[in-house]
């Protein structure tokens, strides 16, 4: 047996792999540092601690009813997708996003986000929504990155076959799918959901979530994200939204399922839980008037959540960050709490 201790070519080799070692440690945290260094960097600018109660505007609020699908523009107050607050810091770099219901609500927030923490965006839409979309189209192109519109009807199977597929080719891959496009319509009584509505509500928040991501899933990578859009109607259903109710309970259990499928390719699946939002799903008939009004009223934090507070929820999970979590579903409610 010999002493490779006082071999000098033992020495020098060893060197080299400590060398080598450090160097790619260092290029392993480098993501992390530069992060931690850009956090720290801008104090001027970093958020102040605030009361979450004393955010944003609590009910009452004006009626203001609007033909659905509704729009953000047209809202008192208008909701705060992040646009003038939102701040990336590369979390996202390269990467590429479909945002279904990427024009208003929790999707624009997410779109805002996703761009501004350097992601290339496209957004499903429908077209009584463009003027919305275009908004988004500027938000994103502001922040540098590539935007695709894709306008049209979920509740159709082959669009969302062809909505997909346009989406990976424009933005040249798709590695994070994100669902955010839902129906919801406010009866108070089930005797008046008509069967009309009641395949309206399923069509467009189950059938096309199905569609969606078996369309999706063939041109994703591993390490890619898929985040489910379901709702604390899921566990708590309310009693003017039933149809609306069990389609989110179907997705937080498709999230849990999938997500045992899709880790052997390496993806994770999760959904989001949110509570009350200032959107315009509320005022386009999602909530009846006086339900608006004092929306988010009866939650511990006093008032609805704006869609740019969830924003940051997207992005952690769509970022390799979260690399441990799949198959969860995240409330974000105001306090109320999942079981």
């Amino acid at each position: 047996m010999t002493d490779d201790s006082r071999n000098p070519n033992h020495d020098s080799s060893r060197r080299r792999l400590i060398q080598a070692a450090g160097i790619a440690a260092m290029a392993g945290a480098s993501s992390f540092t530069q992060r931690a260094v850009a956090a720290d960097a801008p104090a001027a600018t970093a958020i102040p601690l605030s009361d979450p109660r004393q955010l944003f505007p609590h009910p009452p609020f004006r009626a203001q009813p609007q033909p659905w699908p509704g729009l953000a523009s047209k809202m008192d107050p208008r909701p705060d997708h992040g646009e003038h607050s939102y701040r990336g810091s590369g979390r996202l770099a390269g990467r590429k996003a479909l945002i279904t219901g990427g024009d208003s609500g929790l999707g624009r927030a997410a779109a805002i986000a996703y761009a501004r923490e350097g992601a290339d965006v496209a957004i499903n839409y429908l077209p009584q929504e463009e003027s919305d979309a275009r908004d988004v189209q500027g938000l994103v192109q502001q922040a540098g990155r590539k935007f695709v519109g894709l306008p049209g009807d979920i509740r159709n199977e082959s669009f969302c076959r062809d909505l997909v597929s346009r989406a990976a080719v424009e933005l040249g891959g798709l590695d994070i799918f994100v669902n955010c496009a839902g129906r919801q319509h406010t009866h108070d009584d089930i005797l008046d959901v008509s069967t009309e509505d009641f395949d309206w509500t399923l069509k467009t928040n189950l059938y096309a979530l199905f569609w969606l991501t078996k369309a999706a899933i063939p041109h994703m990578k591993p390490g890619s994200a898929i985040i489910f859009t379901s709702s604390t109607n899921a566990y708590n259903p309310s009693v003017n939204i039933l149809d609306y109710s069990i389609t989110k309970a179907g997705i937080a259990n498709f999230a849990k399922g999938l997500a045992k499928q899709l880790v052997g390719r390496g993806i994770r699946v999760n959904a989001i839980a949110p509570g009350p939002f200032w959107t315009a799903l509320q005022v386009s008939g999602g909530q009846t008037a006086e339900n608006v009004e004092k929306l988010g009223g009866d939650v511990p934090i006093g008032r609805p959540g704006q869609p740019v507070e969830i924003a940051p929820i997207y992005v952690q999970l769509a970022s390799t960050e979260s690399s441990y979590m799949t198959g969860q579903v995240v409330g974000v409610n105001g306090g109320v709490g999942l079981p």
